[in-house]
């Protein structure tokens, strides 16, 4: 029946996490005990004053079709986190809301891309970057990173990259899956290359800004040179806890944005009416709201750091953000296990699957053939177990 969809869903790959995540469900509906660290979703509840909100907002009968591009005292709350938070300046017709920071990203693709246009993915990179660009007719090519250089490329590296067909780069800091973090002083070094090339629009994917736990975030249109060909993309899902009620923006040029509106008007129109008004108050509060999280994110961090150092082969980074450990598990490649033969990161993932009961991601899917992604988004006691687990299968 293939044969009767459109090249175009037929050419396109399965989201890896979400693959994962949905096989971890069907061996737990089979009885297993499968303990998840695949998805990318804060295991804590939204806080409360922003559920007040929505109540509010439910009993102020917001129930109507919003504005496509969100309603104007979110654009204005958005305008204000930006400043606040990163010391941009934004006009409402700079921003768009969008169901979720993929939709944010899908529209800039469709609005951007042309068939056989470039897009630079520094790898390891999110999952669904590559396949949203390849929707939209461009071409991924992608910039490998080790984990001797904390999984981030260089100025020398991005240059190597670029093309006349180069039409856009995508990153994000802090980076899904390696956790790493690009300094002001290092995106300026990148900024540096780019304005060579004019043509090069920057996506900058910010969804983890806060959970940072080294020193402060820069975004990368900080730079009055790069300001106006960068476009920044966030949301509530990671910071809040809000993942389900599926709001993200953008702020970027006035012609970016118009062009996203107009696209989305013909997709989704306006995100929910309830998720807008609740969004408000999350954006209203002071970071320090939210401050418990990021404490606990990386207590968390160094409680998997110290369990996967007592694992024979793994050899991960210490990332600075987000939420996951992205190890080198290289070393299993060749071995037998168990009576099965690990060739690759993919087969390492399903191993510890099946005979862990841990799920993870391979990294195959972030650009990274030698890697898998851990969520530490879990509970210590998951944590604790899921690393017992995969060192007992592996010994």
């Amino acid at each position: 029946m293939n044969t009767k969809l459109s090249n175009r869903v037929n050419e396109m790959a399965t989201s890896a996490t979400l693959a994962m995540a949905a096989k971890a469900r069907e061996l737990r509906q089979e009885g297993k005990d499968i303990i998840g660290l695949s998805l990318g979703e804060p295991d804590f509840s939204v806080p409360n004053f922003v559920k007040e909100s929505a109540v509010k907002a439910i009993n102020d009968n917001y129930h109507s079709y919003t504005p496509v591009d969100g309603y104007g005292e979110l654009k204005q709350a958005i305008i204000t986190k930006f400043k606040r938070d990163n010391g941009l300046d934004f006009n409402p017709s700079q921003i768009v809301v969008s169901t979720g920071a993929k939709q944010s990203l899908a529209n800039l693709a469709m609005v951007l891309l042309n068939e056989g246009d470039e897009v630079l993915l520094p790898a390891p990179y999110w999952v669904s970057y590559s396949d949203i660009s390849k929707l939209a007719g461009g071409v991924t090519v992608e910039i490998p990173t080790t984990i001797e250089t904390d999984f981030k490329i260089t100025p020398k590296d991005l240059e190597a990259a670029i093309t006349p067909k180069t039409k856009m780069i995508i990153y994000s800091s802090p980076c899904n899956p390696s956790g790493s973090v690009y300094s002001k002083k290092e995106l300026r070094a990148l900024a540096d290359v780019l304005v060579k090339y004019p043509n090069i629009i920057v996506i900058s994917d910010e969804i983890y800004e806060h959970i940072n736990y080294e020193g402060g975030h820069t975004s990368m249109a900080i730079f009055d040179d790069m300001k106006d060909r960068t476009v920044v993309v966030n949301g509530v899902s990671k910071a809040y806890s809000m993942t389900g009620w599926r709001i993200g923006y953008i702020g970027g040029p006035d012609w970016i944005a118009r062009a996203c509106n107009k696209m989305q008007g013909q997709i989704t129109s306006g995100a929910n009416c309830i998720a807008q008004r609740a969004t408000i108050t999350a954006l209203e509060s002071p970071p320090s709201k939210i401050q418990y999280m990021v404490d606990a994110f990386k207590e968390r961090r160094q409680l998997i750091l110290n369990l996967i150092a007592d694992i024979p082969g793994f050899k991960a980074n210490i990332p600075q953000g987000a939420f996951y450990v992205f190890p080198d598990i290289s070393y299993y490649f060749g071995k037998t296990i168990k009576e099965v033969t690990i060739s690759s990161a993919s087969d390492f993932s399903l191993f510890l699957l099946e005979h862990a009961n841990v799920a993870t991601v391979t990294g195959e899917a972030f650009g990274d053939p030698n890697c898998i992604r851990i969520s530490y988004a879990a509970s210590d006691e998951n944590i604790i177990e899921a690393m017992a687990r995969i060192k007992n299968a592996l010994t």
